[in-house]
């Protein structure tokens, strides 16, 4: 059975509408809604909620801690998905492709433009696609969005075009 570790950070994707002050926060993690609507046989899934912040709030220090479960996870995990915000998504990426010079993994960072919350999010595509790169990628530090698989470092927001691009 392969066994993936999630590890969810908040950012768009995991946004919840709050009734009460009528705005979207990060107040946890939605990944379980996601993965229980999947088929997933012979998959051990592992997660870890380790932040729940628009990645414009994160701080070194967040980045660091998720360097550090990242480098933990991967003692024991076939593949890591990290469930991050898009707009320092390529921080942190480039934060992880620096210091983990030879991943014993494939480490996948996805997100989404649009909450998950929301009918139209790309939230669910994007968690499936990572889901099947981490199956056949070879280690290393990846974006995963949007029908498309980008190597760090060199990965890039499009604001323009409300994706990810190679530098």
């Amino acid at each position: 059975m392969e066994k993936i570790t999630f590890i969810t950070t908040g950012g768009t994707i995991e946004k919840t509408y709050d009734e009460h002050n009528g705005i979207l926060t990060n107040q946890h993690s939605i990944l379980s809604g996601i993965l229980e609507s999947l088929r997933l046989p012979e998959l051990s899934v592992d997660q870890r909620n380790v932040i729940f912040k628009d990645s414009l709030d994160m701080t070194e220090n967040d980045r660091n801690i998720i360097l550090d479960i990242t480098r933990q996870a991967m003692a024991s995990s076939d593949a890591i998905i990290i469930l991050h915000g898009t707009d320092t998504l390529e921080v942190t990426g480039t934060l992880l492709c620096k210091e983990i010079k030879e991943p014993k993994c494939p480490v996948i960072f996805t997100g989404a433009m649009r909450p998950y919350e929301f009918r139209d999010s790309d939230a669910m595509q994007n968690v499936v696609e990572a889901l099947f790169a981490a199956r056949l990628v070879k280690p290393g530090i990846y974006a995963v969005m949007h029908n498309k698989l980008l190597a760090f470092p060199g990965v890039k927001k499009d604001r323009d075009k409300h994706t990810f691009v190679r530098e």
